[in-house]
């Protein structure tokens, strides 16, 4: 069995499908218990982990388990996938957001198990939080237009992990996970607009009224912390490209603009 930590998020989700249509029995944290998932999929509260018993591996989210490493340890997994940061390998942002994914790897490395490190870019659909702004205005407001990513599909995470999980040859390795094109914010608004047929704007605005807006959103305050110190380090340095993916699973990394058309729907009212 596999069992996949942060089971409802977007790189969860697509791992969960993967594993699935191979046939494979799948545990998936979640605290929904009606959550949409392939309906062989058991899912598992977390305060139940320890109940499992045995599992052949784990693909860990530390932003949504992190915390509860030593029931991970308890099921005495052959192998661990960490969905990391790149932050790790290239600091950006916040030192203290960093130092979360530096202490887990390193708590990983010392449970005994098989490891694997997945050092990901920004995910593709973190500008889902665009969609209220280009149905509404056609125009996203927001710090830091220069900020520069290589953006990764988190299906193309998702396909790495369950790679790094089913097959030998990846342990001891940390891989830096990114698409192949580096891209600014403005750009990625642009593609979204060619994507849906739309000309939309990236108007830039002052970082201190974006994080007030966050916040009376009624986002945590990490949100706009986490978002906003690393953009402002990106947009003085572009975040690393690698083609890591490409390595690993033997074709290109999808596209921010092969994102953006699959998720067109999002983005249209």
């Amino acid at each position: 069995m596999f069992l996949i930590t942060g089971g409802t998020g977007v790189v969860g989700r697509a791992a969960v499908r993967l594993l699935t249509e191979r046939g494979l029995k799948v545990a998936a944290i979640t605290r929904d218990p009606h959550a949409a998932l392939p309906p062989e999929t058991q899912l598992i509260h977390p305060d139940e982990v320890t109940a499992l018993g045995e599992v052949e591996g784990v693909l860990l989210s530390p932003r949504g388990f992190g915390a509860r490493l030593s029931d991970v340890a308890a099921l005495r997994p052959e192998r661990i996938v960490v969905v990391s940061s790149v932050t790790v390998a290239y600091p950006a942002g916040e030192a203290r957001f960093r130092e979360h994914f530096v202490a887990t790897e390193e708590a990983v490395r010392n449970l005994g198990s098989e490891w694997t490190m997945l050092r990901c870019a920004d995910f593709a659909a973190n500008t889902l939080a665009w969609a209220g702004q280009i149905r509404a205005t056609g125009t996203v407001r927001g710090a830091y237009a220069d900020a520069r990513t290589s953006t990764v599909d988190e299906r193309d995470l998702a396909e790495v992990g369950v790679l790094a999980l089913t097959q030998t040859g990846h342990a001891g390795q940390a891989y830096v996970l990114t698409g192949e094109q580096s891209l600014s914010q403005a750009d990625k608004v642009a593609a979204i607009g060619a994507a849906v047929g739309r000309d939309l704007a990236f108007v830039e605005t002052d970082p201190e009224i974006v994080r007030q807006g966050m916040l009376a959103a009624g986002l945590p305050v990490e949100v706009p912390a986490r978002l906003l110190g690393s953009q402002a380090d990106y947009a003085r340095e572009a975040g690393p490209t690698t083609d890591s993916v490409r390595r690993l699973l033997g074709r290109p990394a999808r596209s921010f603009q092969t994102w953006a058309a699959d998720h067109a729907a999002a983005f249209t009212a």
